[in-house]
Formats: C-alpha cells, structure tokens, sequence
C-alpha cells in the first residue's frame, strides 16, 4: 500500500496535465496559436514586462517572508535574511516546477537550513508553518474576494455546476474564510489552547508571528497575480481585483491536481474565468507568467544549487585531507 501511495498522486498529477491538455486543444482548435502568441508577446510594452519583474519580486520576497515567520516561529535568530531569501527562493523555484512542494521544499531546506545547525524536526516543523501560512494567505484573500464580489464565480458557470457558482454560495464561503481568519486572529491574541481534530493539530502562534502572516501570506499571490495584470492587454482587462480572483481560483485548482507547475490545469481554468479577453492574448500572459515566475526562477535556482554543493563537496575535501595529514611533529 505504502508503495502504491507514492505512485498514486504523480499518477493523478500526470492525468490532470494529459486531461488540462485534451481540452486546451478543442479549446484553440483551428487556431494558429503558434504565430498569434508571438505576435501578442511582442506586443506587450517595455514597460509591463518591467511591472511583471518586479511583481514577480515581491512574489518570491514574500515567500523568503514566510521562511522568516517560520524561523521566528522556532526562535531561530542567528540566520541572515540574505541566507533565508536564498534558500527559500532555491526552495521554491524548485518545487513550484518539480510539484509536490512539501516534500520537495523539506529536502531542498534540510540540505540547507542542517548546514546552519538546525535539526530535521525543526525543518520539519518550518516545512509545515510555511505551507501553512501560504495556505492562510488563500483562505484570507479567497475570503475578501468572494466577500466583496461573490459575482465572480459566475465566470464559471458551465464549467463547475451551478450551485458552486451561486452568488450566495459564494457569498457563505467568503464568510466562513473571514470566520476561519477571525478565530486564528482572536486564537492567538488570546493565547488559545491547541485546536485539535483527531491527530490534527492547530497551535497558534504568538502575536507577532500571526501579524506578520496577515500580510506576508496575501503578498505572495498579490505579486504573483500581478505578473498576469500587467501581462494582459489593456483593451478588455477586467482590473487587477478580477485577474487576482482567477489567479487564486486557478493556482488553487493546479495545486489540489498535484500536476508538475500546474501545467495545463493552470491555463485551462485561468482561460475560462477570462470569458471577455481573447484567449490567445490570455495565453500569452500566462507564457509570461510562466517565464518570469517559474522557469527564469529554475535556471537561477539550478546554479544556486551547483554552487552550495560545490562549496560543501571543497570544504568536505578540505577537512578530509586535514585528517589525513594529522597533527604537526613536535
């Protein structure tokens, strides 16, 4: 069983991409994709593609964030922020294309954050913070937007069935987001007992490391969804608050698929929720999405990773022919 599970969601993961992709085709069918992106790509001014840079940024200067709260979260002080946005960015850049981000993210941190002294369970438990404070950004930011505009996933309509499109269903789901917020706020203001259902546990943390995730956990997405903004076309951009909306309802749906990057089930979702943008200018923004977050992020995070191991294969050479040579003769 144990062997099956490993199987099982890179299974799910490359089914997702195969489906994202069967239906991307009848989407574009007797399109002449190829030419009419490139022609939109270059299409795009100077200077978006200098506002997509510096949301991409603050996308990755927020998730260095998250490393921090984390760190703070174990009373971690002696580690420079230059150190934490490097391995957090290498981090990131590796599992966002890789998938499975828990898993990948703990080996990529533990090569890094063991050389500063930290021990596996303490990886262990920044692994999980982070992955929780980007999930509390979602829930946030999920729970203002369909707050604010429970409209929006009428974008959907027939696509997902109508009683998750209902503006009230929206409206309740925004509502209980601000709920779950709200008990986490008051949770750790209060210094809450442990929340826990079955082996699942929540423990709050302390004032300070909760306020900083109010902001750092949106900053992320917020920067992220910029990339797209600024990507798109003018004529016909719904505004950054809808571009913002479908970045989180499609970046939710390509995580839940376990696809590699999302790929396919990113743009497949993205794509519906942009009904009045054409969808080749939608597809070019998402290229752009994917080179500046992702793939410019992986060259850079591959010769990040080079250059440590080289570092710790000399200084381990050093120390073995230090060894072998023994002490001075008297």
């Amino acid at each position: 069983m144990k062997k099956l599970a490993e199987y099982f969601w890179p299974v799910i993961g490359l089914a997702a991409v195969i489906g994202s992709f069967y239906l991307l085709y009848h989407e574009f069918q007797g399109e002449s994709v190829g030419t009419e992106v490139w022609a939109y790509l270059r299409a795009i001014p100077a200077s978006d593609y200098f506002f997509a840079a510096l949301s991409t940024l603050l996308a990755y200067a927020a998730l260095a964030w998250y490393d921090r709260i984390a760190l703070l979260h174990l009373g971690v002080t002696h580690i420079s922020w230059i150190f934490i946005s490097v391995c957090s960015f290498t981090t990131y850049a590796l599992s966002h294309n890789i998938g499975a981000s828990v898993f990948s993210g703990a080996m990529v941190r533990y090569r890094a954050y063991s050389s500063k002294g930290l021990t596996a369970t303490q990886v262990a438990t920044l692994v999980v913070l982070c992955s929780y404070t980007f999930a509390f950004g979602n829930v946030l930011l999920g729970g203002l937007l369909l707050t604010y505009d429970p409209t929006m996933m009428q974008r959907l309509a027939g696509f997902l069935p109508d009683v998750f499109t209902h503006p009230h269903t929206a409206r309740t789901v925004g509502l209980l987001c601000l709920g779950f917020v709200a008990v986490y706020v008051v949770g750790s203001l209060m210094h809450f007992r442990p929340f826990r259902f079955g082996k699942f546990e929540i423990t709050y943390p302390r004032p300070a490391v909760m306020v900083q995730q109010l902001f750092a956990a949106p900053a992320e997405l917020i920067g992220a969804a910029g990339i797209i903004y600024f990507a798109l076309p003018e004529q016909g951009n719904p505004g950054y608050i809808v571009v913002l909306a479908a970045f989180l309802l499609s970046f939710s749906a390509a995580l839940v698929s376990h696809a590699p990057g999302g790929l396919g089930v990113f743009e497949l979702v993205f794509i519906n929720l942009m009904p009045d943008v054409p969808r080749l200018q939608v597809l070019a923004a998402l290229l752009v999405w994917r080179l500046f977050y992702l793939i410019i992020p992986l060259l850079a995070a591959l010769v990040v990773v080079g250059l440590f191991e080289r570092k710790k294969l000399a200084e381990k050479l050093r120390g073995h022919a230090s060894a072998t040579e023994g002490p001075p003769p008297a």
